[in-house]
């Protein structure tokens, strides 16, 4: 790849380009400790983050119902349940 001309180098988006969703629901333990970990890996790499409720989205309600808390990456699922923060922190950083 050192070989390889700089107009065919795929180069990462800055972090604040990115962004971060979690979706989640009130008093759901899980999601708070998914939160936790998003907010600390977003505020160690500048990475804009947003919370969404899916007892307020009937459409986030009826795909992640079964996953939450579910953690999305630039609208991607990135994961869901457990939020590994060196997995987190990598997709974020490559």
């Amino acid at each position: 790849m050192a070989d390889m001309s700089p107009v065919f180098r795929r180069k990462p988006p800055a972090p604040g380009d990115r962004l971060v969703t979690l979706v989640r629901k009130p008093g759901c333990h899980l999601c708070d400790d998914a939160q936790r970990v998003v907010e600390k890996v977003c505020a160690d790499l500048g990475v804009p983050w947003e919370q969404k409720d899916i007892t307020r989205d009937p459409a986030l309600h009826e795909r992640y119902w079964e996953q939450i808390p579910v953690v999305l990456v630039d609208g991607a699922q990135h994961t869901f349940w457990r939020v590994n923060e060196d997995r987190l922190r990598k997709a974020l950083t490559e």
